[in-house]
């Protein structure tokens, strides 16, 4: 069952039903400020931080969900005098009033969504964006009045301020309900609402919410907006038909205009309204500090110029033209023909979208994430890192350095920091043992997209710590070396508190209810190995030495350095290769770990969690077991063990009861999240190893099991939005298999974008140019693929003949790299035969 379609000209998901399984969401914004917005136009907005700068609210709990936040009411007067009636009320997103549309639809874009409506006579158009370089939100409003007699429609918009920290907010009722400050602004020509809470004491930023029109009336108390016993879908005014002009002193504040549209037959009215957030220096704040009777009067000048950028039609769509033309070049540096429509709007549009609200929001705020407590992650930042570089590398430039900035002195890492702050967050806990490895990841993936090796040479600190700058190549050598100098007995990595899966605590051993699995003492005894380590280090350890011996000198090492360094570096990928060869193969698949009390983990010696999925596909990748058959082996064992219709098991079977040595990864019910789920980040993995293999039919078949479009027809079963990826589906071993969870932002969108376009169709950035081995099934005769790569468009033609050639520029090439261009070069043609 689908519940709306896919239009890739406009590159648009149409939701033609507000009724979807879950809200299916969007976002706004590109920098600092962001939205979401839903298919009935709930979500929030914040500026940088999701915790600590959080504009609006949101109730993630609320029932029935999604109200509350960004709310639109029309409603239809009896006449445009000051007694006017109210004849009928509704809301062009369907909620919150849940008036019966005779029209309704969604269109989610790249970083806008449109609400088109229709209701007792009147068709409505709303459109919602981030303008490029702005922090605020436009709310574009067209009326048009359908029949052939005059109509007068009252509109009415309502956001709810959140006051300013997310937890905060949500908790210290006592303070809160006494702190909540407005100012109104209101004149002939525009209406504009401030939100000041906090603003005289220790805060220089306010917002405001603004309509370009004049208005009958606005509210800013929820209290006598609403009324009481009403919630968001009867409010108090909606009902009277007029607006109480209410001014709010603590309790909770909102902003509120509404402005009367009188409308002739066949007549369009446009409305712009917007949400903004200002930052003013300390001592700009007020509007006059010398004025007794203007201190406390917040300084307007620059809400008013942010105003002014976008009080016509004109410039909302002249802004709304310049974000299409930003998609335009973000997304034209990777396009694809290959013949199957649905793999060409994932390659092409969805994947590629995806990937750059996971570089902007890493896992901090979603549906499922509430933004109040994770910040940016170290290794999910580095991961998304790799899903993006092509489209943005200059801000991947900047997120490489911040990220290495939280990087501790010894190597390790932070798990996670605000981005706000860029501070590492205490409060999630570390000893996550293989953060520092992803930071190599990263690194060498943004070298191959550029060649820009000063980013090797740019002075970066440690912890934060002014005065800890070393070159970024000291973090990474402090990276590589934490995991060199923490083996455990069977000479593999240790896994301090855990690994990529965060709830295998084998160091942990809680047993207190409510008790923080990330938190919680990690009692490290140097026992606990992780497999899945290994195989990181022996691919991440090979690329540090492959960045050493490129860019070494570039560095200031001497050959004598390198040598050396790349010598010790790859005995230790030999050693760790050796001991998970040995220690790490359980005879038909790679083990998944040891415990604390030596036990191995993922072995067919247990009768639950006898094989999971980590170690299968990153030692592959890491070419481990690829000449002796132990890679197809464990892929073959993957195969049976953990795949079903949905996609690969996390691990199987399930764990039916806690298991106090192994943590967080038993508490779940058997085929959720970590016990058993299917978890989507880690099925790439398992595509670009059969990829490495030449299992080219089963690559693709993995590939198309947790695609989005590919289970669209499913989205009764599967919930989620049938655009993007979600973090995790419900396993073989669930009673809902199938079902769908953690939508948008999870390290599947990167990681699965590294597997279409890297492995699956097989264009690869090396320092020696662009590799081109396309890894499809038969099926596939023909490609045609754009890449953008060093300021040069390569234009490849794939044809599927049974003999292999490369032409570049009419010009034969041996191998399958087609050499880096000359520089200012604009295109490069290439045939490739295979």
């Amino acid at each position: 069952m689908k519940f709306g379609h896919f239009d890739d000209e406009a590159r648009e998901y149409v939701i033609e039903t507000p009724a979807t399984p879950l809200p299916w969401i969007n976002y706004l914004g590109s920098e600092d400020f962001f939205s979401l917005i839903s298919n009935t136009a709930g979500g929030y907005s914040f500026y940088k931080d999701a915790k600590l700068r959080r504009i609006t609210r949101y109730r993630y709990n609320g029932v029935p969900a999604d109200e509350g936040a960004r709310n639109f009411y029309l409603t239809l007067m009896s006449d445009a005098s000051d007694n006017a009636k109210p004849l009928a009320s509704w809301s062009p997103t369907f909620l919150p009033l849940k008036t019966p549309l005779d029209f309704y639809e969604c269109r989610h874009g790249m970083g806008y969504s449109i609400f088109k409506a229709e209701y007792a006579g009147v068709a409505s158009e709303l459109t919602a964006f981030v303008p490029l370089h702005t922090a605020a939100e436009i709310n574009k409003l067209t009326l048009t009045n359908t029949t052939d007699e005059a109509k007068v429609v009252d509109a009415t918009a309502c956001v709810e301020w959140c006051l300013w920290n997310a937890v905060d907010d949500a908790s210290n009722f006592q303070r809160n309900l006494s702190t909540g400050e407005v100012e109104v602004e209101q004149t002939d020509q525009a209406t504009l609402l401030y939100h000041k809470t906090e603003f005289k004491e220790r805060r220089n930023h306010y917002a405001f919410y603004s309509v370009n029109e004049p208005t009958i009336g606005f509210d800013t108390s929820r209290d006598e907006f609403l009324g009481k016993f009403n919630g968001w879908d009867s409010p108090q005014v909606i009902t009277e038909g007029r607006a109480h002009d209410s001014i709010a002193y603590g309790w909770s504040p909102i902003a509120a205009p509404r402005v009367r549209v009188e409308l002739m037959p066949g007549e369009s009215r446009t409305l712009v309204f917007m949400l903004g957030y200002i930052e003013v220096p300390n001592d700009e704040k007020w509007e006059d500090p010398n004025d007794p009777l203007k201190v406390g009067i917040i300084n307007k000048k620059p809400a008013h110029a942010l105003f002014e950028k976008f009080n016509t039609v004109e410039k909302v769509d002249a802004a709304l033209a310049d974000l299409r033309t930003y998609w335009d070049g973000l997304l034209g540096g990777f396009q694809v023909k290959t013949g199957d429509e649905k793999l060409d709007r994932m390659v092409n549009i969805w994947n590629q979208y995806q990937c750059m609200v996971t570089f902007n929001l890493s896992r901090s705020a979603s549906y499922f994430e509430s933004g109040m407590g994770r910040g940016m992650g170290f290794r999910d930042s580095n991961q998304d890192l790799l899903g993006f570089v092509h489209m943005i590398p200059e801000r991947a430039r900047e997120r490489i350095l911040d990220i290495a900035a939280t990087q501790l002195p010894d190597g390790s890492a932070w798990h996670q920091y605000q981005p706000l702050t860029k501070k590492g967050n205490a409060d999630i806990g570390g000893g996550f043992n293989d953060d520092p490895l992803w930071l190599v990841a990263s690194v060498f993936a943004y070298l191959n997209e550029t060649g820009d090796d000063s980013i090797l040479r740019e002075p970066t600190q440690f912890d934060n710590e002014s005065g800890s700058e070393k070159p970024l190549l000291e973090h990474l050598r402090r990276s590589v070396n934490f995991t060199m100098t923490h083996r455990g007995p069977h000479g593999l990595p240790l896994i301090g508190r855990a690994d990529w899966n965060d709830c295998l605590n084998l160091n942990c051993f809680s047993s207190t209810p409510s008790e923080s699995f990330q938190t919680v003492e990690n009692n490290d005894t140097g026992i606990a190995e992780s497999v899945f380590i290994a195989g990181m280090f022996v691919l991440y350890g090979e690329q540090y030495a492959q960045i050493l011996e490129e860019y070494g000198k570039a560095c200031g090492l001497t050959d004598e350095q390198i040598a050396s360094e790349t010598a010790d570096a790859r005995k230790a990928v030999d050693e760790v290769r050796a001991a998970t060869l040995d220690a790490g193969w359980d005879g038909a698949w790679f083990r998944r770990a040891y415990d604390a009390n030596g036990n191995p983990v993922g072995t067919g010696e247990d009768t639950e969690g006898r094989i999971y999925i980590e170690p299968q596909g990153m030692c592959v990748m890491a070419g481990i077991g690829v000449d002796d058959g132990k890679a197809a082996q464990a892929l073959q064992s993957t195969k049976d063990l953990l795949t079903c219709d949905w996609g690969t098991a996390i691990l199987a079977p399930a764990y039916s009861t806690y298991r106090i040595e192994l943590g967080e990864i038993s508490s779940y019910p058997r085929g959720y999240k970590e016990n058993g789920g299917i978890f989507c980040h880690n099925n790439p993995w398992i595509s670009i190893a059969n990829a490495e293999i030449n299992n080219n039919d089963e690559a693709f078949n993995v590939y198309t099991r947790t695609c989005p479009a590919y289970t669209e027809e499913y989205s009764e079963i599967h919930r989620t939005e049938p655009y993007v990826y979600c973090q995790m589906v419900a396993g073989p071993e669930a009673p809902t298999t199938g079902e769908g969870k953690n939508s948008w932002l999870t390290g599947t969108a990167a990681w699965t974008f590294v597997d279409v376009s890297q492995h699956l169709l097989g264009v690869q950035p090396t320092v020696q140019g662009l590799k081109v081995e396309p890894h499809l099934p038969q099926k596939f005769t023909d490609l045609h693929i754009e890449r953008v790569w060093r300021g040069t468009r390569y234009i490849v033609d794939v044809k599927r003949t049974g003999a292999s050639s490369l032409t570049v520029d009419g010009q034969p090439v041996s191998g399958t790299t087609i050499p880096t261009a000359a520089a200012g070069t604009k295109e490069v043609h290439a045939q490739l035969t295979i």
